[in-house]
């Protein structure tokens, strides 16, 4: 299973997430501690909003610990909401279209998990994509057909119920092929305002995913700490950047997280069928 991280808040670089933290997104991909699978090297991607009308994004199938470039730009990067995540295949090619994140216009996507069985429902999967959609898929994972089934069902304009459109049409294709419990997903995505972040599958035992809490609790915490970042930042992670488990709080069983200005919102995720 892959690993991923998104932060919103004060501009900061990249390498404050990705590099820095005792626990980083690069330690993660070398040795993820909340996974079967520990090491996720399988190719990385970053996506960052700055200052054009669509977010930036560098993509590798190097693995993210072996990248020059990486430690390059995110030492040079600042931005005020990014997305990073490391890749470890559940068979799909490792090729550089499936890597994470995906992006459609503002939108960034990017997916820890999987669809059960995928290539048996792949056909039908993507015959529901919108066929004025249909040529923005590049690659070949279930992940990217995820994300534009949620565009189809019209993420653009109400992400969260075209997330549970999302899932119920792969649950149902899944009942039509013999295949149970076939979404495991533990979601981030943005449209450079604000982080949607889910945890949900059909079994209810789903890949982990927690928030971090204010700065006030990280310096309540740590008096010693001098944080520099602001106070309304918050960060979405598969697995926490440190060993304070204090400053994180797990993401609830089918539940979908929205993050904005410094406010987190926790709502129930329930899965339907599309209209």
């Amino acid at each position: 299973m892959c690993r991923w991280l998104a932060y919103t808040g004060a501009p900061v670089f990249l390498e404050d997430l990705i590099f820095r933290p005792e626990r980083s997104l690069i330690d993660q991909s070398l040795h993820a501690d909340y996974s079967e699978i520990t090491t996720n090297g399988d190719g990385f991607g970053v996506g960052w909003y700055g200052q054009r009308e669509f977010p930036g994004l560098y993509r590798s199938v190097r693995p993210a610990w072996n990248d020059r470039n990486l430690i390059d730009l995110s030492a040079q990067i600042s931005s005020p909401m990014f997305l990073a995540h490391v890749r470890a295949t559940t068979g799909t090619d490792v090729q550089r279209s499936n890597c994470h994140p995906f992006r459609f216009g503002r939108w960034l996507f990017m997916h820890n998990g999987g669809v059960k069985e995928f290539q048996k429902l792949r056909r039908e999967l993507a015959f529901g994509v919108d066929s004025q959609f249909f040529p923005e898929i590049a690659g070949t994972t279930d992940s990217e057909i995820m994300f534009y089934l949620a565009v189809t069902f019209g993420l653009l304009s109400d992400p969260v119920p075209a997330l549970e459109m999302m899932a119920g049409f792969v649950e149902e294709t899944g009942k039509h092929h013999g295949v149970e419990e076939p979404v495991q997903m533990t979601l981030g995505l943005s449209d450079g305002e604000r982080i949607y972040a889910v945890r949900y599958s059909s079994g209810g035992r789903t890949q982990t995913l927690y928030h971090s809490k204010s700065m006030e609790a990280l310096r309540e915490l740590r008096p010693d700490l001098e944080a520099h970042f602001s106070s309304e930042a918050r960060i979405v992670v598969s697995e926490p950047l440190t060993q304070l488990g204090d400053y994180w709080d797990e993401i609830p069983e089918s539940s979908v997280v929205i993050v904005h200005g410094g406010s987190v919102t926790t709502r129930p995720f329930q899965p339907r069928l599309p209209h």
